[in-house]
This record gives C-alpha cells, structure tokens and sequence, in this order.
C-alpha cells in the first residue's frame, strides 16, 4: 500500500475510532513500528490527527462525534460492557445512568432485571426503560440537548441532589494518559459530578477507543469512580493510575 493510500486509511480509522493505538495499525497494516511512528507524526503536523504517545486520536478536543455516529462505534465492545454491568447489579437497586451510547447499551443490558428504580438524564434511557411495568423510572429536567436526547442545567444539578442511590452509571468522552476523565461539555461535566457525588458505587463504561482521546474539559481524576468497565487492557500510564487509586478493572 502506498503512503498517501495508508495515510487516508489511518485517517479513516481514527474518525470511526476516536482512537487507535500504534500496535493496532502496526497489526493492521503489516509494517514496522518505525513507518507507523512516521505517519502519525507526518498526519499530526497537517493536524489531520492529534499525536499521542502510544496512537492517536481526533485533532479535535471541543467538538463531540455525532450522537448517531458515536452509537454506531464499537457497538458489539459496548454490548460486552453493558452485560457484564448487568451482571453486578442486583434486582430492586437504584441507579442513575447518564448520558451517552454506552450507558444506554446498559439500559438495554437491563431489561430482564426486576424492580430497578432509575433515575436518568438521558431521554432515551427513560423512553426505553419506561415499557417495564416494574420499573420507576425518574426524568430529571432542564433543558433537553437536541444532539442527543441528554438533559442538563441548574434545574438537572438540583433534581439530582435530591437523591442517594445505590449505583451511578456514567461514561466519558475521553480518558487521557494520565488517568484524567475529559469531557466536550462543561454543563455535562457538572451532571457527572453530582451524579458522581449522589451514588454509592460509581461504575464508568468506556470501549478502548476512549484512552487517549482528547476533550478540552476535565472532569476530575480516577479517584472519583470505583468501577471501570471496558474491553482491553488500558495503557499503561493509566494502569498506573488505576492501580494507585484502587480502581477495580473489569475487562468485558
């Protein structure tokens, strides 16, 4: 393959992706590390990507994936993640569950359970958990994000605090080689932290394309959250991270 071919290919990959590792394209490609290292560094000045140590993602940090393009991405890794959450939370809990498409695969993930009492700022959530007679679920307000379906403001902060459940389901646009989660959205960033503040247990779903993306908002380090979820071994400046804060890591 030509390098102008391989260029737009890796282009490509780190659009679907958000993210894709060196050794993912070394694999992909059937080159050396060295020629792949090249690329990226080439690609990262015409900022047709952002360069990272270990890959690289989108040469944005202020601007979100589409919500239909995000919930396309990785849907099968998602679906993983979504079961094994499931498997941890027992019938009869309450739980938040946030914004995004990998918290939503979770309310899928959820719909043979019995007795769940949610509360959620995610429209989508509410309208699919609403069709389970058993199920209370709880709307916050404040204003409705068009892009997606997700619900923020003074009034969701305020409805939020209100409670004290069991389980906080949260998921993140990026996490960065130093264990710090980032966001596109100051107001959602906000939610997170309340849901985060009002939930015994915080349980994070992110698929692998997540580690060293860039968002320009930051939310707080690792030590906010007792669960990751996610499908591969994250790198290992956040291992570390993970390790130092106690984090327990499920790989799904």
């Amino acid at each position: 393959m030509k390098q102008t071919q391989r260029h737009d290919a890796i282009i490509d990959m780190v659009r679907r992706q958000g993210y894709v590792s060196t050794e993912e394209l070394v694999d992909f490609f059937a080159v050396s590390p060295q020629t792949i290292r090249r690329d990226l560094n080439e690609l990262a000045e015409q900022n047709k990507i952002h360069r990272h140590h270990g890959g690289a993602a989108l040469p944005s940090s202020s601007e979100n994936t589409a919500w239909q393009d995000r919930k396309m991405m990785w849907s099968a890794e998602k679906a993983r993640i979504a079961q094994r959450v499931a498997s941890q939370i027992p019938d009869g809990s309450t739980l938040f569950i946030d914004i995004g498409t990998t918290p939503e695969a979770v309310a899928y993930a959820l719909m043979n359970h019995t007795n769940l009492r949610i509360v959620t700022n995610n429209i989508n959530v509410a309208t699919l958990l609403m069709g389970k007679n058993d199920f209370r679920v709880i709307l916050a307000g404040g204003e409705v994000r068009n892009r997606d379906g997700g619900i923020m403001g003074e009034a969701t902060l305020d409805f939020i605090s209100q409670f004290r459940l069991d389980y906080g389901i949260l998921g993140i646009s990026g996490i960065d080689m130093d264990g710090s989660l980032l966001e596109f959205d100051y107001h959602e960033v906000r939610t997170k932290r309340a849901i985060i503040e009002n939930s015994r247990c915080v349980m994070l779903v992110v698929d692998h394309s997540k580690f060293g993306r860039n968002a320009m908002v930051n939310l707080g380090n690792m030590s906010l959250i007792n669960y990751l979820f996610t499908t591969d071994r994250p790198p290992e400046s956040v291992m570390r991270v993970i390790e130092q804060h106690e984090v327990h890591l499920e790989l799904c």
